[in-house]
């Protein structure tokens, strides 16, 4: 016969936490209130893989540089939005910097506030010159996004890169980063970013690549691959360059055929085909534009003849 106490064991280990009904239930009313695209996104993510663990993440990351960069509490509302349905749709990852004004201790706070500080996969960035400044910085980037451990710490425009690497190699080690990189934004950086890459053991790369300056597909993603780095793309939007001579025209008929349905899933979907792609890092502060950026995360995505289309059609606007 059971026991009394050993039904109410069976019971807890059955039950959900109150606080995990109560995320689901929020998922849930959040997807039933998103548009059809939005409920397209909500379709299940695409995910890639991190060369050196083999821990699996979503291609759809969120970038903070300018969208999170904020003074005023009332700002904060649809910064709240965008991180929340981010979540919700399958997003982990988010980009952030201290010399991205005060997004990190946006992040922070707004993470905190929607108890998901432990469930995202957080990668900041260290950008000073000398030790103790660089351990400095990262201390207070632990402090700013509430975490003793973060996922990744890159070395940013590669300031001071050997100085900075060689204390992220003793942080690894003793656990207080799980994953250690570089980054640039700039095509005229790809060489130095390449010798790294041959030479220094990294976890992750970052770089800008995009439909319209595909450069990074000459010899930093087939070097990613050979190497087993994981990549982060910045700039696929060009800084809004895209959206700026697409504006007013309608999306090529033949989209459709890798479910794309928007130029900003034009554009990522465009990085995203490449397969050493492991994430792509748009940032917003609009939670439309999110709903819509994250659609890029799933369905089809374009193969080689479709993705040479792609760029002669961006060189013809």
């Amino acid at each position: 016969m059971t026991s009394e106490k050993e039904m109410l064991q069976r019971l807890r280990s059955l039950a959900l936490s109150r606080r995990d009904l109560l995320r689901a239930a929020a998922a849930a009313a959040l997807t039933a209130l998103l548009p059809a695209s939005g409920r397209a996104a909500a379709a299940p993510m695409r995910m890639r893989t991190v060369p050196t663990t083999g821990e699996r993440i979503p291609v759809m990351g969120l970038g903070t540089s300018d969208a999170f960069e904020t003074g005023a509490d009332a700002a904060s509302a649809p910064l709240r939005e965008v991180l929340a349905r981010f979540y919700a749709l399958g997003g982990r990852l988010i980009d952030t910097s201290p010399t991205y004004g005060n997004a990190e201790a946006v992040v922070g706070r707004l993470a905190a506030e929607l108890e998901l500080t432990d469930r995202l996969f957080l990668a900041t960035k260290v950008h000073e010159v000398g030790r103790q400044a660089g351990i400095d910085q990262m201390e207070a980037s632990r402090r700013r996004l509430g975490r003793r451990r973060l996922d990744l710490i890159q070395v940013h425009n590669l300031v001071d890169v050997d100085t900075q690497l060689a204390t992220l190699r003793r942080w690894k080690e003793q656990g207080l980063v799980r994953y250690v990189g570089i980054t640039h934004y700039r095509v005229a950086a790809f060489d130095a970013l390449e010798r790294l890459m041959r030479t220094v053991p990294l976890d992750f790369v970052q770089f800008n690549y995009s439909v319209a300056t595909p450069d990074a597909e000459q010899h930093l993603l087939p070097l990613a691959r050979e190497r087993g780095i994981a990549v982060l793309v910045n700039r696929a939007f060009e800084d809004g360059y895209l959206f700026r001579v697409t504006r007013g025209r309608t999306l090529p008929p033949w989209a459709a055929d890798f479910d794309c349905t928007s130029w900003a899933q034009f554009f990522l979907k465009y990085v995203l085909a490449n397969e050493a792609v492991t994430c792509v890092i748009p940032a917003t502060s609009k939670p439309g534009h999110l709903v819509d950026n994250m659609g890029a995360g799933v369905g089809r995505l374009p193969d080689a003849a479709t993705c040479a289309r792609m760029r002669a059609f961006i060189q013809s606007v």
